[in-house]
């Protein structure tokens, strides 16, 4: 088996001379953002980082998804944040796919590198420091953490996809599987961060329809996608941003796998007041 890539954006700006047309939008039930639009213009900078811009692809909206953001970090050599999180309260998922990077969390030091996986629990004390001498990109999930009375808050993990075999998903023969990186039992945890992997001819044989929101970055391959009603084409450097029970499938394209690193919200109870109280 072919090692896994990890597609990551450069930034830059199209020619003058490209058309406008693209696959790029956004409907009442999902959003698709394709790898043409992660310009320099869309990027932000953020308080206490240094050496560092983010594309924002995922913003809780109301009437939408609201239960996560979604960043895709790049870091120059010798940038970081001494005081990368500004809300308490928010947990987080590191998913490195380009370059090495320092992750101090707690005052416990940790090297990450292309498939490093990191969780950081609610109020945890961690920096943050490109120490080579290249560009390291990352994705940044971020989400309130939802208190349970009697379930304490998950702790720090900090893994590579490398060293984690895939689940096989029942009755598809291996060419559908789930990197996981939490025990779905672990029922402290209220979001998950997986890669799912289709081998080429791979199918979702039906339209998934559920509660959980989902944030999909396109990191391998191509496939064809349905959302809500309509079928659109993604690749490697692609965003899929669909609210709940927007319903899903798709095809596997090939000729190589199919690979996207997926949110959803899990385990816990609906709140009952709108807006999610």
């Amino acid at each position: 088996m072919s090692s896994p890539s990890y597609y990551a954006p450069t930034g830059g700006l199209p020619p003058q001379t490209r058309l406008l047309t693209d696959r790029a939008v956004f409907t009442d039930a999902y959003a698709v953002i394709p790898k043409g639009t992660f310009s320099d213009i869309v990027t932000s900078l953020l308080p206490f980082w240094e050496k560092s811009r983010f594309w924002v692809i995922a913003r809780p909206l109301s009437g939408f998804a609201e239960t996560f953001s979604q960043y895709i970090a790049e870091v120059g050599p010798g940038g970081g944040s001494d005081r990368p999180e500004t809300e308490p309260e928010a947990e987080a998922v590191l998913f490195v796919v380009e370059g090495r990077l320092s992750l101090t969390v707690e005052g416990t030091a940790h090297e990450m590198s292309e498939g490093g996986y990191a969780y950081i629990p609610p109020g945890a004390e961690w920096t943050l420091r490109n120490t080579g001498s290249g560009v390291v990109r990352f994705h940044w999930l971020r989400k309130r953490y939802q208190r349970v009375d009697g379930l304490d808050a998950p702790e720090v993990l900090v893994l590579n996809e490398r060293d984690i075999a895939p689940t096989e998903m029942p009755d598809t023969g291996g060419v559908w599987a789930t990197t996981r990186f939490v025990d779905p039992g672990d029922l402290r945890h209220d979001m998950h961060v997986t890669i799912v992997t289709f081998q080429p001819g791979g199918v979702i044989p039906f339209a998934e329809t559920h509660v959980m929101e989902h944030g999909l970055y396109v990191l391998e391959g191509k496939a064809v996608y349905r959302l809500n009603q309509d079928w659109v084409e993604v690749e490697a450097g692609d965003f899929m941003w669909l609210r709940a029970f927007c319903p899903q499938a798709c095809y596997a394209g090939g000729p190589g796998p199919f690979r996207y690193l997926l949110y959803k919200d899990v385990n816990r109870h609906v709140p009952l007041t709108l807006g999610g109280g």
